[in-house]
């Protein structure tokens, strides 16, 4: 499917920030109400961060695992529905994600005595299916609740660089948690596919994200070490960020190890190759993050405490992007180019027609050639109002001063309709193809309503909505728009 041949609409909004139990929103209920409300405004398209299994900051873009689903996403009433769980409740004035896992234990003993052949017969498939990432996570999982949550490069050395017999040994000892975190993995995947199934079967397509770059403390880094820039003792040598910018005067200093980009075209970058398939396999449409750092990378040495003392160095290119095309086919990527975007990266994203990003609460600089003011807006693109990095739409405008928010209502020429709607109104009405607003903007919330501070590493990722907030008025006023602008389902 071309997801961009017709204008569509769509939301962003992490799972995590639906409403629900204690903890976070998770692949329940509240999902498929959430689809509901799409599909009934008219609205084709629902975009996720990535999901896979964070640190205990909760961030999405430095994951355990490139392909494993975050635990805490799984829906335990689900398992009650099944007949494998007794109780879903968890106490919020407790350790939630402990409670969870004593649940999700449960639930492998209620599989082990109630499911049928069927259930057992797709789990024997789905740990087939996915052995080539699966085995090293599980062991991975199991290891790092073996040593208390430490860094891999903590571990114990022949543990830590895999020594063969070290590892053969912990699998026989720390086989019964290897066995819950596979069939935790398996329901992670089965509860993902019927909430996209159902989805897809309303017009609904899922819009994933993939972060260019893996964390250091993942099972990816430590069973392949070979395709990242650590040392033998599993430090980083050089490390990914983004020099200074709109977000912050010292620059990021992420702190993922970069790649051995030389190492992965001899091998045909058969691991981004399979971190992609098993992304395809979840969404309809994924999006890049930081495009920008295959045509060039800001490299910034592992001692270095700020970004600022960085370098530019120059990425895989079109050569990357050639095999990915070879091998997959044509594939329903976006690129976020976002931040420092040079010609060489437009070019770069051009040459394999790949929709770029559009961002609003970047527009109103006062130059007219603005790439992100809505006349100078490309058909093959996606217009956001903000993303999750971005304040909400109306805390952006109550912290404009006054001169920046007269070029705003200069620019857009109406002063009488509020924010948050005036900026969503122009998101819809862009030529842009595809129209994204973060839930937040939908249902009219200030600055204390934001997913990520970018370079604040505490309180992030936490936010929720409440279907109180979701009232009739935000309903109608998207259904309206969605049909106005000709980007009805």
């Amino acid at each position: 499917m071309d997801v961009f041949a017709r204008r569509r609409a769509g939301v962003l909004l992490h799972p995590t920030s639906l409403p629900g139990g204690a903890g976070g929103g998770d692949l329940g209920a509240d999902a498929y109400r959430f689809v509901d409300f799409l599909a009934e405004c008219g609205i084709s398209l629902w975009q996720t961060l990535p999901l896979g299994p964070t640190h205990e900051d909760l961030s999405p873009y430095q994951c355990l695992s490139v392909h494993a689903g975050n635990f805490r996403l799984i829906s335990l009433q689900a398992l009650v529905d099944l007949g494998w769980l007794d109780d879903a409740r968890l106490d919020a004035t407790q350790n939630v994600d402990a409670q969870r896992r004593v649940r999700l234990a449960a639930a492998y003993n209620g599989f082990q005595s109630h499911a049928g052949s069927a259930e057992r017969d797709a789990l024997a498939g789905f740990i087939k299916e996915h052995a080539y990432w699966l085995d090293d996570f599980a062991l991975y999982e199991a290891l790092r609740a073996e040593y208390g949550g430490k860094a891999w490069y903590n571990w114990p050395q022949p543990i830590c660089n895999r020594q063969p017999q070290a590892l053969a040994a912990e699998r026989e000892r720390l086989a019964a948690r290897i066995e819950l975190v596979r069939f935790q993995q398996f329901l992670f995947y089965r509860q993902w596919k019927q909430l996209r199934r159902y989805a897809n079967d309303r017009g609904v397509l899922l819009f994933g994200d993939i972060p260019i770059f893996v964390a250091h403390d993942s099972a990816d880094v430590w069973a392949q070490r070979q395709w990242f820039s650590v040392d033998e003792h599993g430090q980083p040598q050089v490390v990914a960020g983004v020099p200074p910018d709109y977000f912050s005067a010292t620059g990021q200093r992420w702190g993922n190890p970069h790649y051995h980009w030389e190492a992965l075209k001899n091998d045909g970058y058969r691991w981004w190759l399979g971190r992609i398939r098993s992304q395809m396999e979840m969404f309809d449409l994924v999006r890049i993050d930081h495009f920008r750092g295959f045509e060039a990378y800001w490299e910034i040495d592992a001692r270095e405490e700020t970004a600022i003392n960085g370098r530019w160095v120059k990425g895989p290119g079109a050569g990357f992007f050639r095999t990915l095309k070879r091998e997959l086919g044509d594939l329903p990527l976006v690129a976020e180019d976002l931040g420092l975007i040079t010609r060489e990266v437009t070019a770069l994203r051009k040459r394999f027609k790949l929709p770029g990003m559009k961002i609003l609460q970047f527009a109103f600089d006062g130059s007219t050639d603005n790439a992100y003011l809505p006349h100078n807006h490309e058909t093959l693109s996606v217009v956001y109002t903000g993303t999750h990095d971005n304040n909400t739409t109306l805390g952006w405008y109550q912290d404009l001063p006054d001169h920046q928010r007269g070029l705003v209502h200069h620019y857009l020429g109406d002063s009488s309709e509020p924010m948050p709607w005036l900026l969503v109104r122009t998101a819809l009405a862009s030529v842009a193809r595809l129209s994204v607003i973060p839930m937040q903007d939908i249902l009219g919330l200030d600055g204390a309503h934001r997913m990520n501070v970018p370079g604040v590493t505490d309180g992030n990722w936490r936010w929720r909505f409440h279907w109180e907030q979701l009232r009739d008025e935000h309903r109608q006023r998207m259904k309206e728009w969605v049909r106005l602008y000709g980007r009805t389902a």
